[in-house]
């Protein structure tokens, strides 16, 4: 057990034998009630067809909200960015979750990403802003010059980049609110 939840991303050695001690000295019930809501996180919880954040449906709450602006489309790594953007409370666009950035030294290139889906939403929705707003670290600033690269030929597109203040090779997901919050309304255009 201390090896299997070592294995989790944040988890070490440590952390891993006190949660496994944690869980052997544990009431049976609560045991069991962690159990059936991993479970059902497991079986439940599937990716939006429109922007591939976690959802409970086929399309997320945040796509289909209709008093959200549809043409502005912010492009994160992964789902927990989008968290950490709606804690902020400043965005009112929607997003696009890419499912990690570009890392040709572990093998994630363009095909690994949703390049395609996001390409395929700006030719056929009503996007006039996409905000890039990758992680500050070396693979997110290569996947937003990729994207940027893409993106400059659609014409009325405007593309921006969330502003600076984020401390470089961090993550989006750790940034306080306010900092991420100035970073979204002083996005610079690339």
């Amino acid at each position: 057990m201390i090896d299997e939840l070592g294995r989790l991303p944040g988890i070490g050695p440590k952390s891993a034998q006190r949660i496994a001690f944690h869980l052997l000295a544990a009431e049976p019930a609560d045991v069991t009630r962690l159990q059936e809501v991993l479970q059902k996180v497991k079986e439940g919880v599937v990716f939006c067809d429109v922007c591939g954040n976690v959802s409970e449906e086929a399309t997320c709450r945040i796509c289909r909200d209709t008093r959200r602006d549809k043409t502005l489309v912010c492009v994160v790594e992964e789902p927990k960015d989008v968290l950490a953007i709606e804690r902020t409370r400043e965005f009112k666009g929607r997003y696009h979750v890419l499912g990690g950035a570009l890392d040709p030294l572990s093998g994630v290139g363009p095909d690994q990403l949703r390049v395609r889906e996001l390409l395929a939403r700006i030719g056929t929705d009503e996007i006039t802003e996409v905000i890039i707003a990758t992680d500050p670290n070396t693979e997110g600033e290569a996947t937003a010059t990729y994207l940027v690269r893409l993106l400059r030929d659609f014409p009325g597109l405007t593309v921006t980049r969330l502003a600076s203040g984020l401390p470089m090779g961090g993550d989006l997901e750790f940034a306080d609110e306010l900092t991420l919050g100035r970073a979204l309304s002083g996005r610079r255009a690339l």
